[in-house]
């Protein structure tokens, strides 16, 4: 069979495939390809498919498969994949730094420093120590994240319409309380109709005056205008993403906002998480293939 590898993977990644059929990266090829393996820069849409004839199997190195037309995958009898255990301590370290920067200010501290500022009076820090914690949604990436809280002395809470207990969370709780509650919220959620804008005014308004967001799930479960205007009115005391709307977020209001941390979608961009998501690929195909 023909395995398409359509993004950037481990550079080992093609040889240890190579037992279980033709390993190509050549889009050329798409029309001969039984197997495409992609991350998210790779969409896989209706197009795409049709265009893929002998296509039988998809898998999405990392969490979501929202840019994967599942349902149409369906209706043509591939089979959809993904290796949501690879990723979890990336994106969940990548989640804790940009909680830490926010309230270290490390963004405007250093870009102050190398035009020759000395802002010592100014940016005055603040701990995470003491502070509560909310994890919207209570998958693995939270519960990783949730232990790195619990390290720096934070009160964890979670909200989980799927999940009533977890000893990983201090409390669960509703969503309303969550939002009332926390100091800090991060999203752990996939991208759904039901949580599609699901952090837009309404839910901003329920916050508590001056608490931070970190985003590292998906651009579309923030209302962008939303969040600018909380930030602008100062009911928002922060915001740190690693994915937006659009990527890259060309023209996105985010972008001219103040006390914005941003990063350009590095969540599972690790050397050591790319070996992990090759381990969870080679798992995939071999029993796939039945080797």
């Amino acid at each position: 069979m023909v395995i398409l590898l359509a993004d950037a993977f481990a550079p080992d990644l093609p040889g240890r495939l190579a037992s279980y059929g033709e390993v190509t990266s050549d889009f050329g090829r798409l029309h001969e390809a039984e197997v495409v393996i992609v991350r998210s820069k790779t969409k896989v849409d209706k197009a795409m498919m049709d265009k893929a004839p002998k296509l039988r199997y998809i898998i999405r190195g990392g969490v979501g498969v929202d840019t994967i037309d599942v349902g149409y995958a369906k209706e043509k009898g591939i089979e959809v994949d993904n290796t949501p255990e690879a990723s979890s301590v990336a994106v969940a370290e990548l989640a804790f730094a940009l909680m830490l920067a926010m309230p270290c200010h490390i963004s405007e501290a250093d870009a102050s420093m190398k035009q020759g500022k000395w802002l010592k009076k100014e940016l005055e820090r603040t701990e995470l120590n003491g502070k509560t914690l909310g994890l919207i949604g209570i998958g693995r990436i939270a519960r990783e994240l949730a232990v790195r809280a619990r390290a720096f002395g934070m009160k964890v809470i979670a909200f989980d319409k799927f999940v009533t207990s977890c000893t990983d969370s201090d409390e669960m709780v509703d969503f309303d309380s969550l939002l009332s509650r926390s100091d800090y919220i991060s999203v752990h959620v996939p991208l759904t109709p039901e949580t599609n804008g699901m952090l837009g005014a309404k839910a901003l308004a329920k916050m508590k005056k001056g608490a931070c967001i970190v985003n590292t799930s998906r651009g579309q479960v923030i209302v962008e205008q939303d969040i600018v205007a909380a930030l602008n009115e100062g009911l928002l005391g922060g915001y740190a993403a690693d994915v937006f709307l659009k990527e890259p977020p060309e023209g996105s209001p985010l972008l001219s906002a103040p006390r914005v941390v941003l990063t350009p979608h590095l969540g599972a961009s690790t050397g050591e998480n790319l070996l992990r998501l090759g381990d969870s690929i080679v798992t995939r195909i071999a029993r796939y293939s039945g080797k």
